[in-house]
């Protein structure tokens, strides 16, 4: 299984669960052939400290392959400082490893709004990429590339993507979840 551990724009917020970009990989790893199943672990509001505490009962529940960690959007809104986002990621890294020996870990990156100021968006942005680098995972360089800010790929509140944009959310995710699951040896 994929477990897509983030927040509202894993969940689909304001749209069909089916148009939400998990469902939306569900049917590229359908068309690949491919037998894995994606599971929706998106919850509005979700912050990395969030997914850190729920990660054990997810991993428990489910025979995880892949963990897509889609956190991180929360924490930028909230200001959360980056130290304690890193450390939330790297523990849930950790302890995916620790609890799913042979699955594997996929971290989405993601920017906060220009409106919190270069001190805090500079070290934000650049705690995924470091992290996905030291910690030696598949990383997705923006989780909403194309969507972040562009009007018609977004709902109303400006936040949230509509159809369109949850599409291309996919499409960002796709080249790096399949040569993923095409790296593992059975589909669970």
């Amino acid at each position: 299984m994929v477990l897509c551990l983030g927040d509202s724009i894993t969940a689909g917020y304001g749209l069909d669960p089916d148009r939400a970009y998990p469902a939306l990989l569900q049917e590229k790893v359908d068309a690949a052939d491919l037998g894995f199943r994606v599971h929706d672990a998106g919850t509005t509001g979700e912050t990395t400290s969030g997914g850190r505490r729920r990660l054990d009962w997810l991993l428990e529940q489910f025979d995880v392959a892949v963990v897509l960690l889609a956190l991180g959007g929360n924490d930028g809104l909230r200001g959360i400082d980056v130290p304690t986002i890193e450390e939330n990621l790297r523990a849930m890294i950790d302890r995916t490893r620790e609890l799913r020996p042979d699955a594997r870990v996929i971290l989405a990156g993601m920017q906060a709004p220009p409106s919190m100021g270069e001190v805090f968006t500079a070290p934000f942005r650049e705690v995924f990429p470091r992290v996905a680098r030291e910690m030696e995972v598949p990383f997705v360089p923006f989780l909403l590339e194309g969507v972040g800010g562009e009007d018609d790929m977004n709902q109303s509140d400006g936040i949230h993507p509509n159809e369109a944009g949850q599409a291309r959310i996919a499409e960002n995710v796709w080249p790096v979840l399949e040569p993923v699951l095409r790296g593992l040896p059975a589909a669970r």
